[in-house]
């Protein structure tokens, strides 16, 4: 016989660990709503600065658009000259982003999931790393313990439930790979 979920308020988190305090989440919730993801802020050294005083490790000549959804940026290291459009990033795990890595418009990363096979839908993290020179287009979906490797290409709506290999290009749900990248 087959049983039933059962929902509740306070699932098993599996020794889920934010990484910060609660007061500290609480500032970055209300920072982030007024002046990250409003847009409000347009210009990106401000908003790489706003990251960073929160804990992000930020490389250098790194853009970042106004609309960003970053959940924990404590759990955030983005490489040198990366772009990061108006994206989420629920990084309940760690996210890692490479240099020269380009992660595009309504791009998500998903490091948390729930396990299906639990009456309790108890919530599952894995990290996620995009490598150097790899590029998110836009509206894909990176799932949890995913890494697209070095300029690894998941195009625009793609699903990586999967890691993508180096220099290939991926696209569909879930993503496949459909050629090689060549760079001129």
């Amino acid at each position: 016989m087959n049983k039933e979920t059962q929902l509740q308020k306070n699932f098993d988190k599996q020794g889920f660990d934010a990484g910060a305090s609660s007061l500290k989440i609480i500032c970055w919730y209300f920072i982030s709503v007024i002046f990250v993801r409003s847009g409000i802020i347009p210009f990106s050294s401000i908003l790489v600065l706003i990251l960073r005083m929160f804990g992000a490790k930020i490389g250098k000549d790194v853009r970042i658009k106004p609309g960003l959804y970053v959940h924990y940026p404590w759990k955030l290291t983005i490489g040198d000259h990366s772009w990061i459009a108006e994206c989420r990033i629920e990084n309940l795990a760690q996210v890692t982003i490479g240099s020269n890595a380009c992660i595009s418009q309504e791009a998500m990363l998903l490091t948390g999931n729930h396990d299906y096979k639990k009456t309790g839908f108890d919530l599952i993290t894995k990290p996620i790393t995009i490598a150097n020179g790899a590029w998110v287009g836009a509206r894909a979906i990176v799932c949890p313990g995913i890494t697209l490797k070095s300029h690894a290409v998941l195009t625009v709506g793609a699903v990586a439930t999967k890691s993508l290999e180096p220099y290939g290009i991926y696209q569909g749900n879930p993503a496949t790979k459909v050629k090689d990248r060549v760079i001129s």
